[in-house]
Order: C-alpha cells, then structure tokens, then sequence
C-alpha cells in the first residue's frame, strides 16, 4: 500500500493530496508557466483526478490562462499550485514545489524547450522536446 503524498500553497490555506502512482513528472517552460510563476520554469506533476483530493481550499481561485486552460491559485498568498486543461482531461497537474516531500517519481523530461530562458544553463540530461 502505497502511502498519501501531501501539499499546500506556501500559506497552507490550499492542502492537496494524492494517492501514488502519479501520471508523470516534466519540467515546462512555456512562456506562460514562467510568466505566471515568475520563474524560469515550473516543474509539474500530473496526477489522475479519481487519485487527486483537495483537503483545504476555501481560498481557491481559478484564473482563465488561455483557451480551454485554467491555473489554480491561493486568494490569500498568491501561490500559483494547479493546472488544468482541456488537452490533458481527467488530470490535476500539481506544481512539484508545492508537496512536502518526495513523491513517487521524478522529472523525465523539459517540455516547450523552445521556449526556454538563455540566462539559465540547465546540463541535466533530460530530453528537451518543442511540446509537451
């Protein structure tokens, strides 16, 4: 038996968990996950809605980001935590900073790398793909 991963935003207002396996693990660096992070990539975990629960979430709020997208945030702290979309139904994407500790895989890939920040040299391994 596979034990509960935990999360919240950096208020603990929103708490999250999940019961493993997780979808998958990538880092993206789109233009808008970065914009709407304020970093030079967001590193995200897919997790299966029917395995995902919201434990805390009176300060939810959903933004529009785009067509058929939404990000999840705290009203309170302003912690951008989900994604979701219509081109991954069924799933919470979950930002990898926001749990508490370590989950059950790791990133396998950067995804939008043409997007990606020159002022930041990243030697990882990982394979780089134009999409997701």
């Amino acid at each position: 038996m596979s034990v509960r991963r935990t999360g919240s935003c950096f208020c603990e207002k929103l708490k999250f968990s999940y019961e493993p396996p997780s979808l998958w693990s990538a880092h993206c660096h789109c233009s808008v996950c970065r914009r709407s992070h304020g970093a030079a990539f967001v590193t995200w975990v897919g997790i299966a809605l029917e395995q995902f629960s919201m434990d805390q979430d009176q300060t939810l709020t959903w933004y529009e980001s785009s067509a058929g997208a939404k990000r999840g945030f705290c009203s309170a702290c302003g912690s951008t935590v989900f994604f979701q979309s219509e081109n991954w139904p069924g799933e919470m994407h979950v930002a990898r900073a926001c749990f508490d500790g370590a989950i059950d895989r790791e990133p396998t890939k950067h995804g939008y790398w043409e997007s990606h920040v020159d002022w930041l040299q990243i030697n990882d391994g990982l394979p780089r793909s134009v999409s997701t």
